[in-house]
């Protein structure tokens, strides 16, 4: 595909016109939440940019440039302080992508991300919905003559909590939208194979999906996944318009989306949720945190507790670069939502959601995704069948409580012990109370 190697070339042109553009003023380095975490605290801010301007020319830079990078989370504080027109988070993106672009295994790792996220998307969301729900979910091609309202870009990982989803359905269809449904792995973003330096199916993916959207002749996708929306719509539309036109729609967050009509969303809101409710938030998805709390603070009877934590990031998963400071993060909003004496942590995104869910075993509170309030309040109900999972903490006892869904899926039984220990059990950054994990911690 000729678009691919539009897009290789179309990010070095990026990545050389931000190197020229940085004058190394540092400012973005002061406010990064991940500089200190990562022991870079001392180091020379100019001196940094310096290295990341070297990375961006010539694929490598020294050691703290490339730490820098390497743990840069997407928080977007950066962005807000530039004074040269320097995008520094696409510019930390770019770094990152330099430092790996000549991977000799780049595209087998990239091929393996995309399999195991594949097989989890697969298997989990049959551990959980009906036939009739896991059908609702499925992407299909928009073939009526009038484009549709909105696409709804469900992104591939939230299928793994599928009744997050389907609530985003629900109050869209209470909205009396006009939606087309475009999501999991045919439709993905290409960061999977991104990530590992794979530019060329990074590519391919991607523009793909972008001509998807674009057949619709829709204005407007709304993305529920962070990751996707800062990778199709800060890293490779751009490039993507350069060379092969406009795609004809704009992007926004589901959060802002839903706020744009706060005030149909009140009229809907015919039920009372009586609970101190705090906000597990990220800021790198501009906007979304203020559209969720407006969401929130919306709905009657609901008290909007502020605990008033350290950000950083877009989404729990963006801080892996350093596993000791999310879960020193996690670890300190449980105790600040129990010293505030919270009913309900919601959470803003998916990957938060399977990362803490099962702390609810442990805290006087429950933990939720800010859509099932919202679904309280409108009067509709999603039970979250994978944290029911997770709370279990046992493959077995998991796989047991599965069974009729393994059944009538006809699922192979290894698969899913594999996926239900790797993207269930497994994915558990702060070790539950007396769990193994805490002690070997």
């Amino acid at each position: 595909m000729e678009g691919t190697t539009n897009f290789r070339g179309g990010l070095q042109q990026k990545a050389d016109a931000i190197a020229d553009s940085c004058v190394r003023c540092g400012k973005c380095f002061e406010v990064c939440p991940m500089a200190e975490p990562a022991g870079l605290g001392s180091a020379d801010p100019g001196r940094v940019l310096t290295g990341v301007v070297d990375i961006l020319r010539t694929g490598s830079g020294p050691l703290e440039a490339t730490k820098w990078a390497e743990v840069c989370s997407h928080s977007g504080f950066c962005v807000d302080v530039c004074d040269y027109g320097v995008d520094p988070r696409l510019m930390l993106i770019l770094a990152r992508f330099s430092l790996k672009r000549d991977a000799v295994d780049r595209r087998e790792q990239g091929r393996e991300n995309f399999q195991d996220m594949v097989r989890a998307t697969q298997v989990l969301p049959r551990l959980q919905l009906s036939a009739d729900d896991l059908e609702r979910l499925s992407p299909r091609r928009w073939t009526e003559d009038q484009p549709p309202d909105l696409i709804f870009y469900t992104g591939c990982n939230i299928l793994r909590t599928p009744h997050i989803a389907l609530l985003c359905l629900d109050v869209l269809d209470a909205l009396e939208l006009r939606y087309a449904i475009y999501g999991g792995p045919a439709n993905c973003c290409g960061i999977l194979q991104f990530r590992p330096g794979d530019a060329d199916n990074a590519g391919r993916q991607a523009y793909a999906t972008i001509k998807r959207f674009a057949e619709t002749g829709t204005s407007e996708v709304v993305s529920w996944c962070p990751t996707c929306m800062i990778q199709i719509g800060e890293t490779v539309l751009p490039v993507y318009e350069k060379t092969e036109g406009a795609a004809g729609f704009e992007m926004s967050m589901m959060a802002v989306f839903l706020a744009r009509h706060i005030d149909i969303l009140k009229g809907l809101f015919h039920n009372r949720v009586e609970k101190r409710v705090a906000l597990h938030e990220h800021p790198g998805s501009s906007g979304v945190t203020d559209a969720v709390r407006m969401l929130l603070e919306a709905i009657p009877g609901l008290e909007f507790i502020d605990l008033d934590q350290p950000r950083a990031g877009y989404m729990c998963n963006s801080l892996s670069g350093l596993p000791d400071y999310r879960r020193e993060l996690h670890d300190l909003q449980l105790h600040a939502a129990k010293s505030a004496g919270v009913e309900t942590l919601a959470g803003i995104y998916h990957a938060c959601h399977r990362d803490l869910c099962s702390h609810e075993k442990d805290w006087p509170f429950e933990v939720v995704n800010f859509m099932e309030l919202i679904g309280e309040a409108i009067g509709v109900d999603r039970p979250d069948v994978f944290k029911q999972l997770k709370k279990l903490q046992n493959i077995d006892a998991i796989v047991a409580q599965s069974r009729e869904m393994i059944d009538y899926y006809d699922l192979n039984i290894n698969e899913v012990r594999e996926v239900v220990a790797k993207n269930m059990v497994g994915e558990q950054s702060l070790p539950l109370k007396g769990s193994r994990q805490e002690y070997e911690a």
